[in-house]
């Protein structure tokens, strides 16, 4: 009998995924631009490494992989996504489109490499918070709204889990120039390491979900 419950027992944890086990830590691929890949920052100021720390804080069990590439698009993160999704991935934060905005890039593209990137991860069962982002003003109000409309309605097809603005917590505080001041690099586009900080603030408790829907077995 104790023989039997032994085999059951070993069956059913090779059944479960093993970030699903107690103890394991869930995988994550950050897959985004330069804001993921820590550009002008050292090695452990950058939203990987802060990101991970936040959640370590919080007894949340996740180790992340960066998987940002400076200057990346919607085109780039697509043409990486098959050999970022690898065995080990269990959940993927998907932050990209910025580069697209900057280089005026029809968002039609950007929506149709977004998809691509969302279905490949859920082809291979892999869960996914989708970051996006707010284009400016000076695009027209069509950009804009066709911009910033494609995140939330491929999360809502996909079932992923959404955050709606990278940049939001900076975005957010009241004195735009003094934000600027205390939170960016001098080249204006990119957070310093106190930004970063306030960034992961705002997208932990997200990531913390993806942890948690990984270990739930996935969403609905």
């Amino acid at each position: 009998m104790r023989g039997a419950l032994s085999k059951a027992a070993l069956c059913l944890a090779l059944a479960v995924p093993a970030a699903a086990q107690e103890g394991n830590p869930v995988v994550i691929a950050a897959l985004g631009d330069s804001l993921t890949q820590g550009y002008g920052l050292s090695q452990d100021e950058g939203f990987v490494p802060q990101l991970e720390a936040w959640l370590a804080e919080r007894g949340v069990a996740a180790r992340l992989i960066n998987a940002g590439v400076s200057g990346d698009t919607t085109a780039g993160g697509l043409s990486r996504v098959d050999w970022t999704l690898g065995d080990e991935v269990d959940a993927m934060i998907v932050a990209l489109g910025g580069n697209d905005m900057l280089r005026g890039i029809d968002p039609a593209t950007s929506r149709a490499n977004l998809d691509g990137i969302l279905a490949r991860a859920e082809e291979a069962g892999v869960e996914v918070l989708l970051v996006g982002m707010s284009a400016p003003g000076n695009y027209g109000p069509d950009y804009k709204a066709a911009f910033d409309g494609m995140y939330p309605e491929l999360s809502e097809r996909y079932g992923t889990l959404y955050a709606d603005d990278f940049l939001g917590a900076l975005a957010d505080l009241p004195d735009r120039r003094q934000a600027m001041a205390d939170y960016m690099q001098p080249d204006g586009i990119h957070p310093n390491a106190d930004g970063v900080s306030l960034i992961v603030e705002d997208l932990g408790p997200e990531v913390a979900a993806l942890v948690e829907r990984v270990r739930d077995g996935g969403g609905d």
